[in-house]
Order: structure tokens, then sequence, then C-alpha cells
């Protein structure tokens, strides 16, 4: 069973202490996910940042009271990245700037500072054609090509050349503790996940109550993100047990970890089920898979983030010989069940 902590999240600016030494954060976001959890771990002399939220001005401002009010005016020796997503690394280039050691995977700073100088004013013809070949409706796809696109510089501050490369089975002291590396896969490359004795720090890859999404982009359309995340599930179960505290990068702490990894691999096994008898019943596109992966109608909003895990639970069924793609003339990708 998946017990949740009693505490209630921190306000703007405060902190609540979860385990000795380990302060619970929690920093805004511009969506229907509206927060991000960071941690700030006791160095004594000093703290370790785990993420940092969004580039913005309310997140600078609430960590600025945050370093005036629970981190008592000690200073931010180092920010681990745990992964590169803009409401993890928003400003770890902000505290680098003041004298912070970043601590990330060789892939996640790669990723982030390779996508905060990409800056785009229009949507890249790469991205058009994903969109097109996903099945994405004329006038949604209209309305994108003329839109200015997301960018990460959007968010995320400028980041400064050097970083401390942390990998898998490393053994990191932080906050007084010794903290091993574990990789996790799927919804960012290499996303690192910290494991010391009875607690976890899971960034996504262990969230409670809600599904981290596994997507596929344009960057690398072929891609099958969904057996990665599948072979961490599995992999990290070997290192869990119900006694461990897990800090998410969401939501609130919470024990029960091998359950939750179960239920995390079974919700994605259920929606693949889903898609096959809709793959049954006839061809389709990865966007006309909303229904039978969702199973109700998805705003504008998040069409996005639906689409392109649609196109991963569709490459996942490719891989394993239960689905087969036709390229249109008009440039749509159409599925179909079987091999």
């Amino acid at each position: 069973m998946i017990h949740v902590s009693p505490l209630e999240p921190p306000a703007p600016g405060t902190a609540v202490e979860v385990a000795e030494g380990i302060l619970w954060l929690r920093m805004a976001l511009p969506m229907g996910l509206d927060h991000v959890n960071v941690y700030a771990l006791d160095d004594g002399d000093g703290w370790t940042l785990v993420d940092t939220g969004l580039a913005t001005g309310k997140t600078r401002a609430a960590w600025e009271a945050a370093l005036a009010g629970p981190l008592a005016g000690r200073p931010v020796r180092r920010v681990l990245m745990t992964h590169h997503h803009p409401d993890h690394v928003g400003l770890a280039g902000w505290f680098q700037s003041i004298g912070a050691e970043l601590l990330a995977t060789r892939t996640a700073w790669l990723y982030a500072r390779m996508l905060t100088l990409d800056v785009q004013d229009h949507p890249v013809p790469e991205a058009v054609a994903f969109w097109r070949r996903a099945g994405m409706p004329q006038d949604v796809l209209a309305a994108r090509e003329g839109e200015r696109p997301f960018n990460f510089a959007d968010v995320v501050a400028p980041m400064p050349l050097g970083f401390t490369r942390i990998d898998e089975g490393q053994v990191l002291r932080l906050g007084g503790r010794d903290w091993t590396v574990r990789l996790g896969q799927g919804h960012a490359p290499d996303q690192a996940t910290l494991w010391a004795d009875d607690l976890v720090l899971g960034a996504d890859q262990l969230l409670p109550g809600i599904s981290a999404n596994i997507g596929v982009y344009p960057t690398e359309p072929e891609a099958d993100p969904l057996s990665e995340w599948l072979e961490s599930c599995a992999r990290l179960s070997a290192f869990a047990n119900d006694g461990q505290l897990v800090l998410p990068g969401h939501k609130r702490p919470y024990r029960g970890l091998p359950m939750r990894l179960a239920e995390m691999a079974e919700g994605h096994a259920r929606a693949l089920d889903r898609l096959r008898a809709a793959l049954a019943a006839g061809p389709m596109t990865a966007w006309d898979g909303f229904a039978a992966l969702y199973g109700r109608s998805i705003p504008p909003a998040e069409q996005g983030l639906a689409l392109v895990e649609a196109v991963a639970h569709c490459n996942h069924l490719r891989v394993r010989g239960e689905a087969r793609a036709e390229d249109l003339p008009d440039r749509r990708r159409l599925w179909h069940g079987g091999a």
C-alpha cells in the first residue's frame, strides 16, 4: 500500500523538514501541475540543493526568502540537477553564477545546455513534420505553425560552462549521508535518483499518484522510451522496500515504493492493451489513439504532452512486433495492429 505523508506542503519561501538535515521546499509552476518539489540538504557550512524550479521572478523571490529564512543565510555550495527538464534545472545556472557547483549526469547537462542555446522564433520543419506524421488535425497544426514555440531559454537561466559529472553506482556524500546514484530512463535520459538507507530522492522517476510523461519528440522520432521506462521500473524495484521515504519531484513524500513501481508498470500495460484493442478495430494515427489511451477529451493545453506519449506507445508496439506503421502520401503515419 502507498502511504502518503500527512505533512502539509511548504508555502513559497518556507520549508518543511522531512528528515534530519533535509528540507522540503516547493516552487510554483504556471500549469495544471502547479509546483515542483526541491530539497535542501544541510552540509553544515552550506547547502546542497536538489533541483531548483523555473527561472522566473516568482521562483527567484521564493528562493531569496528561503535563503534568508529556513536556509539561515548559509550559502548554496552545490546544486544537483536530477534531469534536464526546465522545472528542475531552471535556476541551476543562476546558482552557479553566485558560486555553486553543479552536479549532473553528462546526458542531463548536455541536453539542458543545448536546449537553452537552441532558441527558435518559429517551429522548425522537423517539428512540423513530426506533428503532421502523428496525425495532428490540420487546424491545430496550422495554429501551431504560426506560434512561437516554447523555448527552454524562456524559463531556464543561462548555464555557464562547467559541471561535475555523476553516474550510475556513484556514492555521493551530501547532507551528512552517503547516497548511491541510480539512473532512471524513459521520462528523461539518465535521470538521477539518490538512495540512502531509508530515504530516496526520486525526482520524476518515482512519483506518487501521477504518471511521469513518457514521450517521443522530433529530436528522436523513432525512439522507444517506454521500453526504457519499464526496464527502469523493474531494475529499481530490486533496491526498493516499504520502509523507504520517497521524496519525489512532485506531489507529497510517500512510502510503499515497491507497490508504486508495480503500479506504474501496470498502468502502461493497461494503456497498451487498450491501444492494441483499438488498432484491432482499424488503423489510426497516434492522435486518433487519444481516446484509447486516455479515455477522455484532451484539452488544448495538454495535447502536446498527450501526443508525444501516444507516439511513444505506438512506437513501443512496433518494437514489440505488435503494430506496423504505414506512411501515407499526405505525410501522416497510419498505425495498423499486428506485425
